[in-house]
């Protein structure tokens, strides 16, 4: 080999050592620029994380707040179906009274009632008949010639609630001075 051929070796190793050289420096390159962005994708990733993390807690609190809104519905029903049950049971002594003219109880609602069903059931009642309270429903009326307003009556005892309702139906309607009862 001679110094020319050699020197062109040498040169041509020359250059492919300076172009490894510069893949190499490009490479230094692309893995800093690799470097940051994983540095970059680590921060966004902590980010999700921590965005997950919160979204966690607040389906969790949310479910936390759907169960004791659930129990709390429950309640509430049981609430209703009892105190639909007390309304039924404080009605079922009542009686509605229709047909009595207006001022023909006088000034003692509660003891006309009690000698006026006496007489229209021709029930007995032992011990005497008892009424807890007794009132016309709704406004006074103006016009003399509109039907009377109905009278309710909440009797003590339950029995005697039921003996005159069972005389009103199988005896139909009462008279009593040309008005039906």
């Amino acid at each position: 080999m001679s110094d020319k051929d050699h020197s062109t070796t040498m040169e041509r190793i020359l250059q492919e050592i300076t172009t490894v050289s510069r893949r190499i420096e490009g490479m230094d390159a692309s893995i800093t620029s690799l470097t940051l962005e994983t540095k970059s994708m680590r921060s966004d990733i902590a980010g999700f994380q921590s965005r997950v993390t919160g979204l966690e807690q607040r389906m969790g609190s949310l479910e936390e707040h759907a169960t004791a809104s659930q129990d709390r519905d429950q309640d509430l029903l049981y609430l209703r179906s009892k105190l639909t049950d007390m309304e039924d049971r404080s009605r079922r002594d009542n009686i509605n009274l229709l047909g009595i003219p207006e001022n023909e109880e006088g000034t003692d609602m509660q003891a006309f009632l009690s000698s006026t069903l006496s007489k229209l059931t021709s029930l007995d009642f032992d011990p005497p008949l008892e009424l807890q309270r007794a009132h016309r429903v709704g406004p006074k009326r103006s016009d003399k010639s509109s039907s009377p307003r109905p009278i309710i009556a909440c009797l003590l005892r339950h029995d005697q609630t039921r003996q005159i309702l069972q005389a009103a139906h199988s005896h139909g309607p009462f008279r009593v001075d040309q008005h039906d009862i």
